[in-house]
């Protein structure tokens, strides 16, 4: 492997309360305007702090009401919702970062291509080129009946529209040639035209004539990110991602994951050391192993006093409602999902509380300890996967935790030459490729 490996943040639940149930949850008006990016600004400037390669900001459109066809436990919890546009947030993050890349989560199922691109194209230009596009293809019902829709189209449908979707995106953003921009005043001439295309689409799913109305953006053709486990998804994420994220529980499993997907990125004619597979983890740092230890029982222990929580989620990703299942009984085989197929997969055969107890704090490889032996695990871990690096998150994080990720595991490995200690280059996608 290299000697270095990347960084980036998962911004679970998106653009949503955070703090309001924590130990340390700061001021009492943190709480009542969680919606003020002041919380998040604090993360952002830790991670750009650290080097991070990004910042992905995680959304969905909608109130749910998939676990017992009601909405009261999403919103008693504030669980998948309230949201803000994450777009939104990235205006606030960008002037409070230098070079940290933010990647907002755009969905193929509720954006039209145009449209989509055009905001890319102007966060890229307005952050200097530190944008990237979180790629996904909306799955819970819930969110296509807000968009005209009875329900999304099926599974591997949906990743159909997704690649005519990325094929336009990125057309439309390359539409304007790098030099047509030329800003002579004395012919006058602004742009070139013959530099600037229309792209004429007229497929399958969209119809777009194209280009943009506005120049290339710094990056060009903005990095996309991908999550997809499934295998059509793996598909997608192969052809057309500069960054997968996945959940991967064992050493084995991830660097089966990330061969397959190297694999398959060959395939398309790509060179699949220009893809970074960053994997999800959850680290839990104190000054002792047993202190580390102990929180983690802690959040166990809190896991299991609300179940209705954790099993709303589950609900939501699979659009399957888990309070019609004894809690004390493995899921049988025979389910079958319109939504996240590859979560549900990993479900099969467990028991509903197992899982409701597990979701909040075992998501991810395990990662418990002082700064110290984290990061000496997280060593072994890339040296025996071959890269890429990890994916933190904490759905409900405090100011603390940002303390402990950012001052005390990352400056560790750094210490001891895994991660970068500083930028190489202004631009998202040169530093994914930095190593």
């Amino acid at each position: 492997m290299k000697d270095h490996f990347h960084l980036a943040w998962f911004l679970s639940q998106g653009y949503g309360p955070k703090t309001w149930r924590s130990q340390w949850p700061g001021s009492a008006s943190d709480l009542a305007r969680w919606m003020m990016p002041d919380l998040f600004i604090d993360l952002a400037k830790g991670l750009d702090r650290c080097c991070f390669d990004y910042m992905i900001i995680e959304d969905s459109s909608m109130v749910p009401y998939t676990y017992k066809s009601s909405h009261d436990v999403y919103l008693k919890y504030a669980a998948s919702t309230p949201k803000l546009d994450p777009a939104v947030l990235v205006s606030y993050l960008a002037p409070a970062t230098r070079t940290l890349g933010l990647v907002p989560t755009l969905s193929t199922s509720e954006y039209p291509p145009y449209l989509m691109a055009r905001l890319v194209n102007s966060l890229d230009h307005v952050t200097e080129g530190r944008i990237g596009w979180n790629c996904v293809t909306s799955s819970n019902d819930g969110a296509a009946e807000n968009y005209g829709r009875d329900k999304h189209l099926p599974h591997d449908e949906r990743y159909d529209v997704a690649d005519e979707f990325a094929d336009v995106v990125t057309r439309l953003w390359e539409a304007w040639e790098p030099d047509a921009v030329v800003l002579d005043r004395e012919r006058p001439l602004f742009a070139d035209g013959g530099k600037v295309h229309a792209i004429n689409h007229d497929g399958k799913y969209f119809k777009v004539r194209g280009p943009l109305n506005a120049p290339r953006s710094p990056q060009g053709r903005v990095p996309i990110c991908q999550a997809g486990g499934s295998p059509r998804g793996q598909a997608f994420a192969a052809r057309w991602a500069d960054t997968i994220i996945t959940n991967a529980l064992t050493v084995e499993a991830m660097k089966t994951f990330r061969e397959d997907v190297r694999r398959r990125a060959a395939g398309y004619g790509r060179d699949p050391d220009s893809i970074k597979v960053l994997f999800l983890a959850y680290p839990i740092v104190d000054t002792t192993v047993a202190a580390a230890m102990e929180r983690r029982r802690l959040q166990a222990e809190e896991d299991g006093r609300h179940l209705d929580m954790n099993l709303s989620g589950l609900s939501r990703l699979t659009n399957i409602d888990f309070s019609k299942f004894d809690l004390d009984e493995p899921l049988p085989a025979g389910l079958t999902t319109n939504g996240h197929q590859s979560s549900l997969a990993g479900w099969i055969g467990k028991t509903p509380r197992a899982l409701a107890t597990a979701t909040g704090s075992r998501q991810g490889i395990e990662l418990v300890g002082t700064p110290d032996s984290v990061a000496g695990r997280m060593q072994e871990i890339m040296q025996e996967v071959g890269g890429d690096g990890f994916l933190f998150f904490n759905t409900y994080f405090d100011r603390r935790y940002v303390m402990e990720v950012c001052d005390g595991l990352v400056p560790e490995l750094q210490r001891r030459g895994l991660v970068r200690k500083a930028y190489a280059h202004k631009h998202l996608r040169d530093n994914l490729l930095e190593f």
